[in-house]
């Protein structure tokens, strides 16, 4: 028995590659498995190669696999394009009736099963998605009463005969194939699973489910890959807590409409990606200076302009940063894991409130649509702080305004929702006194601006920085962020095993950098390898240029669209050593 294994399905986007691989991992989570999965997938409504792949285990992962073991195939082009990833005696499930053919160079064994003509017997060709199933789930010998609960998940809704018709195309491939095959393949039954019950989830789920957690109840946003789904989450969910999604017009008006929502009290975010993003900076700005909290997640994808809109990459940091024109305080965090993606949701709001500044979530392609199995959440965890949000302003004298902008030890001034008794005070964009009146006055601004830019003094968010350090002067210590976590730990098995002594830091606090609590690991390493999925080295140049050591810290970068594999990574360091 084994305890991995990797799964592949592979055809023309809009034949059913994606509901294929969502009962199949549907009925592994069931079992018990631990799955993490990766969508190849193109910019298009319909047609051009799609992909999934899953990585099923028996233990904890976080990082899709080198190699693969299972592919099925919808198509010849999905044979060309993936079979260079089959282990030695892999196996492709391909449909007999585009003739397949594997590559000469190619050790797998082919198993060519009349996946659309099975399924046009049973009625339709729509069903050759549950047909290919089948067929793949019985070469592996696991128990086809579990696939056909996640069948009856997947069509429930459609009916009685629907679901039977699917399971019956189940039967069908399953039936087919272990004929051609003698039975199951004994070189890929996998070894039990624990039977444990397991959340399974894209990170877009996870950051939705923490939203409302965290008491989030109205969310304004227009639609954009690979953020969509934060939305879609929240329009069949927020309801049911008594708030509401906005589908605004574009995205300066999901921002504005953010703040305007946040002033009033509402605890309200949006979601976008990098144009999106562009879209909002100067609304951003707004937020600074007027001191209202706001929430955004980007979801970064391929850039510049529409770049690859369905493809890995982390190339947003600077303009999370830097963005906006002129200086305010602000908070960038970035999730590392599925449940980072829940809980810093709930911090998100949380520090949004306490300091009164935008906080900006930032994930990548493959941590918000790559669906993962995770633990289940903690609703302990879950704290609300709203900060210095006044109940009862104190009562003021005729003419008097209150000091919603009063310079505190802190930085950070009372706050009242518009209508509260004696809250009443001025608000606007441009540079203003204690009650938020417009003011030029230089000494004004200056005092203004120290009191802004000194409220993230000493911030340091919880976990900021994720520290595997075993070794106290390591060899290599490799630094990333967002979902490369996974990848880079299973690359330092390796690289242990030759002798390289390794450290492991995930960056999640982005700004202000924590540059006080790294810098000792940074020192006591003999070389820094900066890890992420951009061309200009955005996260290593942040090292360098709050550290120092620039001699020191070298960086792989991969900017192709794909996320990182381990064996890119366990090379790449080898390289740099």
């Amino acid at each position: 028995m084994i305890s991995q294994l990797s799964w592949k399905i592979g055809g023309q986007q809009g034949e059913g590659v994606e509901s294929t691989d969502r009962i199949f991992s549907t009925a592994l989570n069931r079992l018990g498995y631990y799955l993490y999965g990766y969508r190849h997938f193109s910019s298009r409504i319909k047609g051009g190669h799609t992909n999934n792949k899953i990585r099923i285990s028996t233990e904890p992962i976080r990082a899709i696999s080198d190699d693969l073991d299972i592919l099925v195939a919808f198509d010849q082009e999905s044979i060309d394009l993936n079979a260079g990833e089959l282990r030695a005696g892999g196996v492709i499930v391909a449909d007999a009736k585009f003739n397949p053919t594997v590559p000469e160079h190619i050790d797998a064994t082919l198993f060519a099963v009349p996946i659309t003509k099975l399924a046009e017997e049973l009625g339709t060709s729509l069903m050759k998605n549950m047909v290919a199933s089948g067929a793949s789930w019985a070469l592996l010998g696991l128990p086809l009463e579990v696939f056909n609960k996640a069948v009856e998940q997947e069509f429930g809704r459609k009916g009685p005969a629907v679901v039977e018709k699917n399971i019956e195309a189940v039967k069908c491939g399953a039936e087919f194939v272990l004929e051609q095959a003698g039975g199951p393949l004994e070189a890929f039954k996998l070894a039990p699973a624990d039977g444990k019950q397991k959340l399974f989830m894209i990170g877009n789920e996870a950051i939705g489910l923490g939203a409302i957690a965290a008491g989030c109840r109205l969310m304004s946003a227009y639609p954009i890959t690979p953020a969509s789904e934060i939305m879609e989450y929240l329009i069949k969910k927020l309801p049911k807590f008594g708030g509401t999604v906005i589908q605004t017009e574009d995205e300066i008006a999901a921002v504005t409409m953010a703040i305007g929502a946040n002033y009033s009290g509402v605890r309200t975010m949006t979601a976008s990606a990098g144009p999106g993003l562009s879209l909002m900076m100067e609304a951003i700005g707004l937020a600074g200076m007027t001191e209202q909290p706001l929430v955004i997640v980007d979801t970064q994808r391929g850039g510049p302009s529409t770049g690859l809109p369905t493809k890995q990459e982390q190339s947003d940091l600077n303009a999370m940063v830097y963005g906006t024109h002129g200086e305010i305080p602000k908070i960038v965090i970035a999730p590392a894991s599925i449940e980072d993606c829940f809980y810093d949701m709930i911090e998100a709001f949380n520090l949004s409130e306490q300091y009164q500044v935008p906080v900006i979530v930032m994930t990548d392609l493959q941590l918000s649509l790559g669906k993962q199995s995770c633990e289940p959440l903690d609703l302990n965890q879950v704290a609300i702080n709203r900060g210095k949000l006044v109940t009862e302003a104190p009562e003021l004298e005729a003419g008097q305004l209150f000091k919603r902008y009063e310079f505190t030890e802190d930085g950070v001034s009372p706050r009242v929702l518009p209508g509260d008794k004696y809250g009443l005070h001025h608000v606007t964009g441009v540079e203003h006194d204690e009650t938020g009146r417009p003011s030029e006055s230089a000494v004004n601004r200056k005092k203004m601006m120290d009191k802004r830019l000194s409220k993230l003094n000493g911030l340091y968010i919880r976990e900021g920085l994720r520290i595997d350090a075993p070794h106290e002067t390591p060899d290599l210590l490799i630094i990333g962020m967002g979902s490369t976590g996974g990848t880079i730990d299973q690359a330092r098995q390796k690289l242990e095993k030759d002798g390289l002594t390794t450290n492991h830091i995930t960056i999640r606090q982005i700004h202000p950098f924590p540059a006080e609590q790294l810098l000792p690991f940074v020192q006591q390493a003999g070389k820094v390898v900066v890890l992420e999925n951009n061309a200009t080295a955005q996260l290593a140049n942040q090292l360098k240029m709050h550290l120092g050591h620039g001699d020191k810290i070298g960086h792989v970068l991969k900017y192709d669209g794909t996320p990182f594999l381990p064996a890119e990574v366990y090379e790449a360091c080898k390289e740099l050593n």
